[in-house]
């Protein structure tokens, strides 16, 4: 069909489609707005009380004490930066590039935008386009490239009534087609819709400051009325007091300081990985990471580089030995064909005019070569060998390429024949090229080194399983030769049990890789995976870590956590590094903030009980949460650590607390009941009381600091000496005294009995048998 037998549209149609809502410019935001993110992030439980106590201490005139109320602000801040940070990279998901195309109306032809395309437009497409809409085949012929929608990288065969899928592109030849879908409706609209949907931040870290704050919620607000009323009326203390009191009850309980600390080790790890070429799109994916124990691999652009290269080329004939880069020069200038294998001849070979042609024949995936007629020498064919020649004519080195897991391809020469369609006879073999994919540098070393990380991996490709698994062998991956053929595999129930029966998936469709990643994650698995093409965006959006190569298709790029900029998954390591030292780091120092958290409840309940007012107020607690939480832990949260992250982050970090925060409960407990017999002032009681407080809290950053280095020996010892100073300092605003009077005897006494009863602990081993008994399970769930 010639274009001028071809009149498309007239204009009148055209804004018929336009006015009945038929036009390719369909836009989808399934993403959160900015007023949700906003709201999602300040009206949370955590906030509701802190503001809650904020408000009551705003209205009693207590203004030092909402100091506390700044952590709360940054928490937020960050929050909401981080979520509008990846709800734009979602809105800019698009995998049909935003290009130009030839569009038939009243019989002549168009450049439009592919957003102006209606349904019924008649479009010409040719080698090398993209194809900006769903179409049908009118005339013409071409092979299409499909292989980012189904990750399948054989070329298909396009002929009259054949349906062109968006997404897709040519890569030779070229046709006349009927845009039969718009919008929404396309292909790959559809297979990235689902992708489109907001997917919620997954932290173990927030989750479990979370279930702090929701268990503490249950206990806040009645324990928090008992107080104050109880201060109000049977104590007769003052409004004022009696809500100072309460709130530094209830504020102890809150992790505040451990939140934004936790966002400050993220944001770092964010910045440390920058530098190496890794860009964090979610935060949060490198503290999971840590914890991955599955990763699923795609081949091609992973494993592999993804870019076709000539490894050797092997003459076959003498006579033509020197004249093999002129004559395929010629045939590459003269060739309109674009797919992979081409352009790795075309990187090979420089282009020649030396020879005429008359006659081309484009290459085929279903005859599995190409031809162009030279007058002075023949028929020259490019293809598989055995399409080429017989068998006999194969040389032996083709069957040792191929074990090797290359592509070969064989260059002929049919003499003094014309070009026809029929199958190639008399050809006579002039070369062999052996084509790879490159595993990429130091793939080996990766995936051996996440083995024995205990990382179990799988391979995922759209390619025939064989040919994968060989990849896999070359690769090192372990189970190589554990491979299946997902297109045999027409029930979910198959593909879920195959899932845990193999290592090496192929002819794995999208919708597949989905269910594969949802059956890993359902089995308790903590899954990553990577992916460059748009065949795999429904996957990673499953897994719990997504990790996109930048050389890779953009729709991968922009809905992935992760993106490798040099497209080098061998920089996966540093990541799980970062996590780890996020996690063991925070793990560590959060001994010390969740001290306050249960000496604060304990002494609530028994203040609540007895009638007695808490012994601290908000400003007290908000210095201790500056110098002896944040100060030592945000130096801390630095350091290398690169240990497996093997136990629970809840349990571990509050058995690490517990015989410190006991220690609190047991010294206020003797200190009231010693002040009562000795008569001390209630200022006294106080200063010692805090004192002592401060100094358990010490122990415990004398603790997180061992074994001692020279930074950790200066932050023990800085924040021991600080803290006391500023206690003096402060004293006015503390209510506190400036030292401890006639009490320092008392202070030496508790603290000497304090560091004796810490140190039978640790012998006895108490916690290491907690941690071993408690940190792998789910009984702080």
């Amino acid at each position: 069909m010639e274009n001028k037998e071809i009149r498309g549209l007239s204009q009148e149609e055209v804004k018929e489609r336009i006015a009945s809502g038929q036009q390719n410019d369909y836009q989808e935001d399934a993403t959160k707005s900015t007023g949700q993110i906003f709201s999602d992030n300040i009206l949370t439980l955590f906030n509701f009380l802190n503001f809650g106590i904020g408000v009551c201490l705003l209205f009693v005139g207590a203004y030092s004490n909402m100091a506390y109320l700044a952590i709360i602000m940054v928490n937020i801040i960050i929050g909401i930066y981080q979520e509008i940070h990846a709800r734009n990279l979602v809105r800019k998901l698009s995998i049909v590039s935003q290009s130009e195309v030839l569009v038939i109306r009243e019989g002549k032809e168009l450049s439009l935008s592919t957003k102006e395309l209606v349904l019924g437009d008649i479009v010409k497409i040719g080698a090398g386009e993209q194809i900006p809409s769903d179409l049908r085949v009118l005339s013409g012929r071409a092979e299409a490239n499909e292989a980012l929608l189904t990750g399948e990288s054989d070329l298909i065969v396009k002929t009259a009534g054949d349906e062109l899928l968006s997404g897709s592109y040519l890569t030779s030849g070229s046709v006349f087609a009927e845009t039969i879908r718009v919008g929404a409706d396309n292909y790959a609209v559809r297979l990235t819709s689902e992708a489109k949907t907001h997917k919620s931040i997954h932290s173990e870290l927030v989750d479990s400051i979370r279930k702090v704050s929701k268990f503490t919620s249950f206990v806040i607000i009645p324990l928090g009325i008992i107080l104050f009323l109880e201060a109000l009326l049977i104590r007769d203390a003052s409004i004022k007091i009696s809500v100072i009191a309460s709130a530094a009850a209830l504020l102890g309980m809150l992790p505040k300081g451990l939140v934004l600390l936790i966002s400050i080790a993220l944001t770092t790890g964010v910045t440390k990985l920058a530098k190496k070429r890794i860009l964090v799109q979610d935060m949060y994916s490198i503290e999971t990471l840590a914890h991955v124990d599955t990763l699923c691999l795609d081949k091609t652009g992973t494993i592999t580089e993804g870019k076709m290269s000539i490894q050797r080329v092997e003459a076959l004939h003498p006579v033509y030995e020197n004249a093999i880069s002129e004559i395929m020069g010629t045939y590459l200038a003269e060739s309109s064909d674009n797919n992979i294998t081409m352009r790795a001849l075309r990187d090979y070979f420089a282009v020649s005019n030396r020879y005429d042609v008359t006659e081309k024949l484009a290459f085929s995936s279903d005859r599995k070569w190409g031809a162009m007629e030279f007058p002075e020498l023949g028929v020259i064919y490019v293809g598989a060998p055995e399409r080429l020649v017989a068998e006999e004519q194969l040389p032996e080195s083709l069957l040792s390429a191929q074990a090797n897991g290359y592509r070969v391809l064989m260059l002929g020469l049919a003499p003094n024949q014309r070009l026809t369609d029929d199958a190639p006879h008399g050809v006579e073999p002039l070369a062999l090229f052996e084509i790879d994919d490159p595993i990429r540098k130091n793939a080996k070393q990766t995936l051996a080194y996440l083995h024995n990380e205990g990382v179990d991996l799988k391979v995922i490709s759209g390619d025939n399983p064989f040919t994968v698994s060989n990849i896999a062998r070359r690769a090192g991956l372990p189970n190589y030769d554990s491979y299946i053929d997902f297109s045999t595999l027409t029930e979910e129930s198959e593909v879920r049990n195959a899932v845990h029966e193999y290592s090496v998936f192929g002819r794995v469709s999208p919708q597949q890789k989905k269910i594969l990643v949802n059956e890993l994650k359902e089995s308790g698995r903590t899954v990553a995976m990577t992916g460059d093409g748009v065949n795999d965006v429904l996957a990673l959006r499953e897994a719990d870590c997504s990790i996109a190569m930048a050389e890779g298709d953009g729709a991968t790029r922009q809905i992935a956590n992760l993106v490798l900029l040099d497209s080098d998954f061998t920089t996966l390591p540093e990541v799980l590094f970062e996590g780890r030292r996020v996690v063991n780091n925070v793990t560590k120092v959060s001994g010390i903030f969740f001290i306050k958290t249960i000496y604060s409840f304990i002494l609530s309940i028994i203040c609540a009980v007895t009638a007695i007012g808490f012994p601290f107020i908000p400003i007290q607690i908000t210095l201790i949460d500056l110098a002896i939480e944040g100060y030592p832990s945000f130096f801390l949260s630095f350091e290398q650590d690169r240990r497996k992250v093997t136990y629970r982050y809840l349990p571990t970090a509050l058995i690490n607390a517990l015989p410190n925060a006991l220690l609190v409960v047991l010294n206020i407990i003797v200190v009231y009941l010693l002040g009562d017999i000795l008569s001390f002032t209630n200022l006294e009681t106080t200063t010692l009381m805090y004192y002592l407080l401060i100094g358990i809290s010490c122990m415990a950053v004398i603790k997180a600091c061992y074994p001692f280095n020279p930074l950790r020996i200066f932050l023990a010892v800085t924040t021991v000496i600080g803290i006391y100073v500023a206690a003096m300092l402060f004293h006015h605003l503390l209510e506190v005294n400036l030292g401890l009077g006639t009490t320092w005897p008392y202070f030496v006494g508790f603290m000497g009995i304090n560091i004796v009863l810490r140190l039978l602990y640790w012998k006895a081993d108490i916690q290491s048998y907690l941690l071993n008994k408690f940190a792998t399970t789910k009984v702080f769930e």
